[in-house]
């Protein structure tokens, strides 16, 4: 096994939905899909953004799109027109995920 960074077989998207970000993470093939839906746990994602994330963390599976879909409840600070954070509408969030490693085998070809 190797481990590999999600940039490297997903691309993501993510904004703000009120008090909590959008973190969308869509895998670039089949067998990508498979990796993230198996290792891209809602209690993972929660860990990887455990210093801005003080809520729960809820998956959504979408499976015809190849993307699993993440709100970060309480990561924002209040929100767009209350936070004072730099980020206030989670826009980078999504490229945060994609530095995230998963384990693939030694062969994986993505």
């Amino acid at each position: 096994m190797k481990k590999i960074k999600l940039m490297d077989i997903a691309h993501a998207r993510s904004g703000d939905k009120g008090d909590g970000s959008n973190v969308g993470l869509i895998a670039y093939t089949d067998a990508g899909y498979d990796i993230i839906r198996e290792q891209v746990t809602a209690d993972r994602v929660k860990q990887h953004y455990h210093k801005i994330c003080l809520g729960s963390v809820d998956r959504y599976e979408m499976p015809n799109l190849k993307a699993l879909n993440f709100i970060l409840h309480d990561s924002l600070g209040g929100g767009g027109t209350e936070s004072i954070k730099t980020d206030a509408q989670g826009k980078t969030h999504g490229m945060g995920i994609l530095s995230m490693e998963v384990e693939v085998p030694d062969d994986f070809a993505g």
